[in-house]
């Protein structure tokens, strides 16, 4: 069938953004995954391995701990951004950074399309959002749990939790903490 287009996906190899790829893909996108090194704790080799299995055409890891920390952390640190006067705002601060990235690599391969595992719980959405409008106007943006044929699919964790254990058992990939709920121990 005839592909709907390109969409890079800012990709953790988390659950969410896992399902979300395989299920851009049923859509008929080709897809693009961009894991965003941030400082966070991640074993980006194997979530490189994982976006490949699971069909991504294609898979960039950027580095863009120096540029978060000199453009993102000092400023935000310079004005004192602080919500209630207690939380650090390292996840708020990181999603322009990552979605910059994501917006350079969807130019780079003359993708039409961005997306993100972002839920409505939080601002993530927006951030991300408003940062690739502001670089690519023309950027459509896919996100998927503001779309009622995702949320209606998926709604909670144990249905995304059944969708990749089917997405695994079809692929033949292996288990790995990253498909666990956070904090979960392994069978």
């Amino acid at each position: 069938s005839q592909s709907k287009g390109t969409v890079v996906l800012a990709y953790s190899g988390g659950l969410d953004t896992s399902c979300i790829l395989v299920w851009l893909k049923e859509q008929g996108y080709e897809v693009i995954a961009y894991l965003a090194n941030v400082g966070q704790e991640e074993d980006f080799e194997a979530a490189q391995k994982k976006a490949h299995a699971l069909g991504a055409k294609k898979v960039f890891i950027e580095d863009l701990r120096k540029e978060f920390v000199e453009e993102f952390i000092w400023p935000g640190v310079q004005a004192n951004a602080i919500y209630e006067d207690r939380y650090l705002l390292g996840t708020s601060l990181a999603r322009p950074c990552i979605a910059r990235g994501q917006v350079k690599i969807a130019k780079q391969e003359g993708a039409q399309f961005v997306s993100h595992g972002a839920t409505g719980k939080g601002n993530d959405q927006i951030r991300f959002e408003l940062t690739c409008y502001a670089l690519y106007p023309d950027v459509k943006i896919i996100s998927p749990w503001r779309l009622p044929e995702f949320f209606n699919r998926f709604l909670g964790r144990n249905d995304l939790m059944e969708y990749a254990k089917y997405c695994r058992q079809s692929r033949n990939i292996a288990v790995s903490r990253r498909w666990t709920r956070k904090g979960a121990k392994r069978a």
